[in-house]
C-alpha cells in the first residue's frame, strides 16, 4: 500500500455546480476549503483534521437559490474521490467506529467499507439552521458520499441539545470512523478484508 495509490482527485461539472476535490487518505489534516457556506467548510474541516486526510475542496454552485446542490454535490465528489484513493481495500481494517462528545451533544459512527451503499441516518436536530446551513444538508451530504464511496454508514446523534454541537459531533465522529476503516491493518498483510476475496 504505497501513498501515491491513496490520493485522488476528481472534478464533477453539471448546469448546477462545479466542484473539484482532492484527497490524501494518508495526510495530516491539511484542508483548503472554499464551498461558498461558511459552517459547511467548518464541518469539512473536521473530517481533514480528525480524520488525518488531506482535502481540498473548491466549489461553485447556485447558492443564490440555496445550499442544497453545493452541498450534495460536494458529497458525491468527495465519495468517488474517496472511492479511488482507497483502491481495492487490500490491506485496510474495513470497519470504524467513534464516540464524539461535544459538550452536551455525542453521536456515534460506524463505518464499513463494505462496497454496498447504504446510510442509517439517526439525527434529529434541535433547529432547522445553523446561521445559513440548512440543517437537512447534512443529510444530503453523507448520502451523496455513502452512493459514492461504496461504503456503509450508520450515523447516531445519541444526545444534544445545541444544533451545532449535534451537527459537529456527527462530523467529527465520522472523520474519526472513516480514519480507523481506512488505517493498514499490520496484521492484514495486504489481504481483502473480506471472505469473498474482495470489496
Amino acid at each position: 500500500m504505497t501513498t501515491a495509490s491513496r490520493r485522488a482527485e476528481v472534478e464533477r461539472v453539471t448546469k448546477e455546480t462545479r466542484i473539484r476535490v482532492s484527497v490524501d487518505l494518508d495526510g495530516s489534516g491539511r484542508s483548503e476549503l472554499a464551498t461558498g457556506i461558511g459552517f459547511f467548510d467548518h464541518m469539512l474541516e473536521q473530517i481533514a483534521r480528525h480524520g488525518l486526510v488531506d482535502l481540498a475542496v473548491q466549489a461553485h454552485g447556485d447558492l443564490h437559490i440555496d445550499g442544497h446542490h453545493t452541498v450534495e454535490d460536494v458529497g458525491i465528489t468527495l465519495g468517488q474521490a474517496f472511492a479511488r484513493a482507497v483502491g481495492d481495500k487490500a490491506g485496510v481494517r474495513r470497519y470504524g467506529h467513534a464516540y464524539v462528545p461535544l459538550d452536551e451533544a455525542l453521536s456515534r459512527v460506524v463505518v464499513d467499507l463494505s462496497g454496498r451503499p447504504e446510510l442509517i441516518w439517526n439525527v434529529r436536530f434541535t433547529r432547522a439552521m445553523i446561521g445559513e446551513f440548512d440543517v437537512d444538508l447534512a443529510h444530503e451530504f453523507f448520502q451523496g458520499f455513502v452512493n459514492h464511496a461504496l461504503v456503509t454508514v450508520h450515523v447516531d446523534n445519541l444526545r444534544g441539545d445545541n444544533a451545532h454541537h449535534q451537527c459537529e459531533t456527527v462530523f467529527k465522529a465520522f472523520a474519526r470512523a472513516l480514519r480507523m476503516a481506512v488505517e493498514p491493518d499490520p496484521r492484514a498483510a495486504g489481504a481483502i478484508p473480506s471472505t469473498k476475496g474482495s470489496l
